[in-house]
């Protein structure tokens, strides 16, 4: 990134520094490093399935880590269907 202007310089410092306090705070919370959360995380896919009624968008299951994970950081599961684009 190369910005001119110091007031988007002084952002972008405070984004990479609040991404790096999120990063610490989730390892600390779950005991896991950063590297395998994201691998665990990584493995949650969003697939979109059509029909001839339409589209809808479905995650894949959570395995038990990833739910104990989610628990551990006080995150709700994302529902598993997501949106549906039904034909009239």
């Amino acid at each position: 990134m190369y910005h001119r202007v110091e007031d988007r310089i002084k952002t972008h410092v405070l984004m990479n520094w609040l991404a790096l306090l999120l990063i610490r705070l989730a390892e600390l919370k779950t005991g896991d490093s950063w590297r395998a959360l994201r691998r665990l995380m990584d493995q949650l896919v969003l697939g979109k399935f059509f029909s001839k009624n339409g589209a809808f968008y479905q995650r894949t299951e959570l395995t038990a880590k990833q739910s104990q994970t989610l628990k551990d950081l006080g995150i709700k599961a994302p529902q598993k269907i997501i949106k549906m684009d039904l034909k009239p």
